[in-house]
Protein backbone atom coordinates (compact mmCIF):
# COMPACT_ATOMS: atom_id res chain seq x y z
CA UNK A 1 0.00 0.00 0.00
CA UNK A 2 1.34 3.43 -0.92
CA UNK A 3 1.02 6.58 1.17
CA UNK A 4 1.46 10.25 0.42
CA UNK A 5 4.23 11.80 2.45
CA UNK A 6 6.09 15.09 2.56
CA UNK A 7 9.82 14.95 3.09
CA UNK A 8 11.75 18.12 3.75
CA UNK A 9 15.20 17.37 2.40
CA UNK A 10 17.89 20.04 2.39
CA UNK A 11 15.29 22.72 3.01
CA UNK A 12 12.98 21.71 0.17
CA UNK A 13 9.64 19.92 0.52
CA UNK A 14 9.06 16.86 -1.64
CA UNK A 15 5.60 15.33 -2.06
CA UNK A 16 5.98 11.60 -2.62
CA UNK A 17 3.88 8.48 -2.93
CA UNK A 18 5.78 5.64 -1.24
CA UNK A 19 5.17 2.08 -0.14
CA UNK A 20 4.83 1.51 3.62
CA UNK A 21 8.05 -0.49 3.75
CA UNK A 22 10.24 1.85 1.65
CA UNK A 23 13.44 2.88 3.37
CA UNK A 24 14.49 6.50 3.66
CA UNK A 25 17.88 5.74 2.09
CA UNK A 26 16.16 4.35 -1.01
CA UNK A 27 13.84 7.33 -1.36
CA UNK A 28 16.75 9.76 -0.97
CA UNK A 29 18.91 7.96 -3.53
CA UNK A 30 16.36 6.68 -6.05
CA UNK A 31 13.51 9.18 -5.94
CA UNK A 32 15.34 12.39 -5.01
CA UNK A 33 18.58 11.41 -6.83
CA UNK A 34 20.78 12.53 -3.92
CA UNK A 35 23.46 9.90 -4.22
CA UNK A 36 25.85 11.34 -1.64
CA UNK A 37 23.96 9.25 0.89
CA UNK A 38 25.45 5.82 0.40
CA UNK A 39 23.85 2.42 0.88
CA UNK A 40 26.10 0.01 2.73
CA UNK A 41 25.36 -2.69 5.26
CA UNK A 42 21.60 -2.16 5.55
CA UNK A 43 21.62 -2.92 9.29
CA UNK A 44 22.96 0.28 10.86
CA UNK A 45 26.52 -0.92 11.42
CA UNK A 46 28.58 1.10 8.95
CA UNK A 47 27.17 4.64 8.99
CA UNK A 48 27.53 5.34 5.26
CA UNK A 49 23.80 6.10 5.02
CA UNK A 50 23.93 8.74 7.78
CA UNK A 51 21.74 11.79 7.32
CA UNK A 52 20.72 14.43 9.83
CA UNK A 53 17.08 14.03 10.81
CA UNK A 54 15.98 17.02 12.85
CA UNK A 55 19.67 17.64 13.53
CA UNK A 56 20.41 14.13 14.82
CA UNK A 57 22.69 11.72 12.93
CA UNK A 58 20.39 8.95 11.71
CA UNK A 59 21.05 5.76 9.78
CA UNK A 60 18.65 6.18 6.86
CA UNK A 61 18.80 2.42 6.20
CA UNK A 62 16.90 1.88 9.47
CA UNK A 63 14.18 4.48 8.94
CA UNK A 64 11.09 4.03 6.84
CA UNK A 65 10.37 7.00 4.59
CA UNK A 66 6.90 7.35 6.16
CA UNK A 67 8.56 7.66 9.58
CA UNK A 68 10.61 10.60 8.31
CA UNK A 69 7.58 12.49 7.01
CA UNK A 70 7.44 15.86 8.74
CA UNK A 71 11.09 15.80 9.78
CA UNK A 72 13.86 17.98 8.42
CA UNK A 73 16.39 15.81 6.61
CA UNK A 74 19.86 17.06 5.67
CA UNK A 75 22.10 15.11 3.31
CA UNK A 76 25.69 15.84 2.35
CA UNK A 77 24.38 17.76 -0.68
CA UNK A 78 22.57 20.15 1.66
CA UNK A 79 25.51 21.52 3.64
CA UNK A 80 27.48 23.35 0.97
CA UNK A 81 26.50 26.78 -0.30
CA UNK A 82 26.44 26.37 -4.05
CA UNK A 83 30.06 25.90 -5.11
CA UNK A 84 31.35 26.93 -1.68
CA UNK A 85 32.11 23.87 0.41
CA UNK A 86 31.17 23.69 4.07
CA UNK A 87 34.24 24.10 6.32
CA UNK A 88 34.00 20.41 7.25
CA UNK A 89 34.04 19.36 3.61
CA UNK A 90 37.05 21.57 2.92
CA UNK A 91 38.86 20.34 6.05
CA UNK A 92 38.39 16.73 4.98
CA UNK A 93 40.06 17.58 1.67
CA UNK A 94 42.83 19.67 3.24
CA UNK A 95 43.71 17.03 5.85
CA UNK A 96 43.62 14.00 3.56
CA UNK A 97 40.61 12.57 5.42
CA UNK A 98 39.05 11.41 2.17
CA UNK A 99 40.40 8.19 0.76
CA UNK A 100 37.89 6.06 -1.16
CA UNK A 101 35.09 8.47 -0.18
CA UNK A 102 32.48 5.85 0.67
CA UNK A 103 32.23 6.78 4.36
CA UNK A 104 32.88 10.49 3.89
CA UNK A 105 29.32 11.84 3.76
CA UNK A 106 28.35 9.95 6.92
CA UNK A 107 31.52 11.06 8.69
CA UNK A 108 30.95 14.69 7.76
CA UNK A 109 27.29 14.71 8.79
CA UNK A 110 28.02 13.02 12.12
CA UNK A 111 30.80 15.55 12.68
CA UNK A 112 28.51 18.44 11.81
CA UNK A 113 25.94 17.27 14.36
CA UNK A 114 28.70 17.19 16.97
CA UNK A 115 30.00 20.66 16.11
CA UNK A 116 26.48 22.08 16.17
CA UNK A 117 26.18 20.88 19.78
CA UNK A 118 29.79 21.29 20.86
CA UNK A 119 31.83 23.84 18.90
CA UNK A 120 35.01 22.98 20.85
CA UNK A 121 35.17 19.19 20.94
CA UNK A 122 38.10 17.18 22.20
CA UNK A 123 39.60 14.34 20.21
CA UNK A 124 37.73 11.97 22.54
CA UNK A 125 34.42 13.78 21.80
CA UNK A 126 35.02 13.45 18.06
CA UNK A 127 35.89 9.77 18.25
CA UNK A 128 32.75 9.11 20.30
CA UNK A 129 30.56 11.05 17.83
CA UNK A 130 32.04 9.07 14.94
CA UNK A 131 31.80 5.68 16.65
CA UNK A 132 28.86 4.65 14.44
CA UNK A 133 30.76 5.39 11.23
CA UNK A 134 33.24 2.89 9.87
CA UNK A 135 36.21 3.73 7.66
CA UNK A 136 38.53 1.10 6.25
CA UNK A 137 40.96 3.48 4.57
CA UNK A 138 42.10 6.34 6.78
CA UNK A 139 42.73 4.95 10.25
CA UNK A 140 40.54 7.82 11.56
CA UNK A 141 43.34 10.17 12.70
CA UNK A 142 43.11 12.33 9.58
CA UNK A 143 39.34 12.49 10.04
CA UNK A 144 39.74 13.60 13.66
CA UNK A 145 42.33 16.20 12.57
CA UNK A 146 39.93 17.49 9.91
CA UNK A 147 37.08 17.86 12.41
CA UNK A 148 39.34 19.71 14.86
CA UNK A 149 40.46 22.07 12.08
CA UNK A 150 36.90 22.66 10.90
CA UNK A 151 35.79 23.37 14.46
CA UNK A 152 38.44 26.07 14.72
CA UNK A 153 37.37 27.63 11.43
CA UNK A 154 33.67 27.48 12.34
CA UNK A 155 34.33 29.13 15.72
CA UNK A 156 36.29 31.91 14.01
CA UNK A 157 33.49 32.48 11.51
CA UNK A 158 31.09 32.69 14.45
Amino acid sequence: MKKHITLNVNGKDHELLVEDNRLLVDVIREDLHLTGTKKGCGIGDCGVCTVLMDGVPTFSCLVLAIQASGSEIVTIEGISDGNDLHPLQQAFIDHGAVQCGFCTSGMILSSLALLNKNPSPTEKDIRKALSGNLCRCTGYQKIVDAVLAAAEIMRAEG
